[in-house]
């Protein structure tokens, strides 16, 4: 099943993708890899969590919130692309974590969008991974992850 219709399946539309917050572009294109910024888990522009995790954020919570940073990469991919089904891999994620002093489970936040993207795209899904925490992000973010995609 190609990945536009695994996500009607799933119930998901992707929104428009999100603006750039700076100076910078959304992603860039080298040969048949697609760099994307780093993503936030916006919706309609906005957040709906802010805060690190593990004090203003729970876990379950920020689980939810790289869920939709991969809808928000996808949504950007498809702007780039034109399509998801363009995506031939999912190369690597690289998530930063926004984390209470104690908090230690970076890796089961971003394991919310490995296996997302897993659930999506099968074994064209799976990646590298780096999840990090970090004392505070753009916005007051829970989390930002960044994605580098092999395109067809």
């Amino acid at each position: 099943m190609l990945p536009e219709e695994r996500l009607k399946e799933l119930g998901i539309s992707l929104p428009e993708a999100p603006r750039p917050l700076g100076s910078y572009v959304p992603c860039v294109q080298a040969g048949n890899l697609l760099f994307l910024s780093g993503i936030l888990p916006l919706r309609d522009g906005k957040l709906m969590l802010t805060g690190r995790v593990g004090e203003a954020v729970s876990l379950g919570e920020a689980q939810g919130e790289a869920k939709q940073t991969v809808i928000n990469a996808l949504s950007v991919v498809r702007s780039h692309t034109g399509s998801i089904d363009r995506i031939k891999k999912c190369v690597k994620l690289t998530g930063f974590i926004a984390s209470a002093p104690d908090f230690i489970e970076q890796p089961k936040v971003l394991n919310a969008a490995s296996d997302f993207l897993f659930e999506i795209f099968g074994d064209e899904g799976r990646h590298a991974r780096v999840a990090v925490g970090v004392s505070a992000l753009p916005l007051n973010s829970p989390l930002e992850v960044e994605f580098i995609f092999e395109l067809s």
